[in-house]
């Protein structure tokens, strides 16, 4: 009973090592992330090899792992810029981007795991300002959203692209101009959407009075070729071919032929 607790303490300690080895050695990696493995007594950030992928891994105590969202993430950025002319443009965009896997490695070495503050944010308000300052304040409010997005995005492309950061989009959400300036462009846009009505109405109404004397003309034109083919003769034999039409009718009647004006023939009777 007396050697038992000499040897317990011995078991006990060692247990309690190896406990606290294994927690200090076990890396568990979640979905949608990776680790770059830091080697304290060897060369510090591995480089020349894949980041860890998802799951249960188990490295040396004295080594450390670093884990990173390789996922897309989204990052929201306000910022003011100035226009083509110096008026104060507030801007509010988001950036849709992941790190590099491949080189995880490289980019926890030379940016840290606060690369999005010290790389992306600062890049994309660079980029947005330089773009900006191209357009007037109407462009930016109405006609140039799309184009202004997409230049902001090709120039912080040409950035982040060697800085181990994939950018995938950029969505340029709101933009907001001095108020005065807001409300003369709406003036301007609803006086031009007026006027653009109003050509409408006028274009309207001169098809319709065209259509309206296009179709006057040609009535016109059919009754005059109509009265140019009917002569005289024609109308008497029109004439004889109706009284004869009539005669055939059952009512009792008398037909003098020659008798009527212009030669016709007359037509009495009893119906």
């Amino acid at each position: 009973m007396d050697k038992l607790p000499k040897i317990a303490l011995p078991v006990i300690f060692v247990a309690v090592l190896v406990i606290v080895l294994i927690s200090k050695s076990a890396v568990t990696i979640d979905s949608g992330k990776a680790g770059v493995l830091y080697k304290t007594f060897s060369d510090g950030v591995v480089t020349d090899e894949p980041p860890m992928g998802e799951g249960f891994h188990i490295v040396a105590p004295w080594n450390r792992v670093f884990i990173y969202e390789v996922r897309q993430q989204e990052v929201m950025e306000k910022m003011s810029a100035l226009s083509s002319n110096g008026l104060d443009i507030k801007l509010e965009a988001s950036a849709w981007f992941q790190p590099v896997r491949s080189e995880l490695g490289k980019l926890h070495q030379e940016k840290g795991e606060d690369y999005i503050q010290r790389v992306l944010l600062p890049t994309i308000r660079s980029a947005a300002r330089s773009v900006v300052g191209r357009y007037t304040p109407e462009q930016l409010y109405s006609s140039k959203r799309d184009a202004i997005q997409q230049e902001i995005f090709d120039e912080t492309q040409k950035i982040v692209k060697g800085e181990y950061i994939q950018l995938n989009e950029i969505l340029v959400r709101d933009v907001t101009l001095p108020p005065t300036i807001k409300d003369a462009i709406e003036r301007k846009l609803k006086q031009e959407q007026e006027s653009l009505e109003y050509e409408f109405r006028l274009v309207t109404a001169k098809k319709e009075a065209e259509k309206v004397t296009i179709e006057a003309q040609g009535k016109a034109d059919a009754n005059r070729i109509l009265s140019a083919s009917l002569n005289d003769q024609i109308l008497k034999d029109k004439g004889i071919d109706a009284t004869l039409k009539l005669a055939e009718s059952p009512n009792s009647k008398v037909i003098v032929v020659g008798g009527g004006e212009g030669g016709l023939p007359l037509i009495l009777g009893n119906n």
